[in-house]
């Protein structure tokens, strides 16, 4: 299932979401001008590394825990990261304002990747991408606008099925998906918690904490009140 666009429209302008979108978008740019060795290099310095965070605990790892979210692994990474933001950001900003989101989008992205990084204490792989941050607004969205309907891409049969799904039930297979796959790279080889070069519990941590924390940061509803029953005036 591929989503295409949700029903919800936001009210405002979604300001901050479109700048982390172009600054996403930016800085893979850069990384597509560097030649295979900065690439690994650039990628080490601002990717986080679980094994340093115990063994080299420090100011340089605590930044990476936001670094690292700017950074991605490849086109489809970012395009598939990028376009779930783009779909389900833009209403969850509406709802927190732009300063809450903010701090709410790089909140449970920190949760996230510690999530990870507890799982996977001796990876010495970097960890990139925005996709724990943006679980964390999959999970505030799934909060707030519970009966919202997600318009998805069906490809049955090679005959393409346009399908409005309620939000509850596409996020809520996804997160079990991502749940699902954690569980499962548990009896895995290598690095707890990841295969197939997917920080599963980083999702699931994401989800979780977008979940637990929506209700501090979005804003209550003002309903208005009119004099009249019929009439604004």
């Amino acid at each position: 299932m591929i989503p295409l666009q949700d029903t919800i429209r936001s009210r405002d302008i979604p300001v901050v979401n479109w700048l982390l979108i172009i600054t996403n978008v930016a800085i893979f740019l850069f990384e597509t001008s560097l030649g295979p060795r900065q690439l690994d290099a650039f990628i080490r310095l601002g990717g986080a590394v679980p094994r340093h965070f115990f063994v080299n605990p420090g100011l340089a790892q605590v930044v990476s825990l936001v670094t690292s979210m700017f950074l991605h692994g490849g086109w489809a990474h970012l395009i598939s990261n990028m376009w779930a933001l783009y779909i389900f950001g833009d209403n969850v900003e509406d709802r927190m304002g732009h300063l809450r989101y903010l701090i709410f989008y790089l909140l449970t992205g920190v949760i996230a990747e510690l999530t990870h990084i507890f799982l996977s204490p001796t990876s010495t792989v970097p960890m990139i991408g925005a996709s724990g941050a943006i679980s964390g607004v999959l999970g505030a969205y799934l909060v707030l606008f519970p009966t919202s309907r997600v318009i998805t891409l069906v490809p049955l049969f090679f005959v393409p099925w346009f399908v409005e799904i309620p939000a509850l039930f596409y996020l809520g297979f996804w997160f079990v998906s991502q749940l699902f796959n954690g569980l499962f790279s548990l009896g895995m080889a290598g690095p707890v918690g990841t295969y197939g070069g997917v920080a599963w519990w980083a999702h699931v941590g994401g989800f979780a904490a977008g979940l637990l924390l929506v209700g501090v940061f979005a804003r209550r509803r003002v309903r208005r009140v009119y004099p009249d029953e019929y009439w604004a005036w």
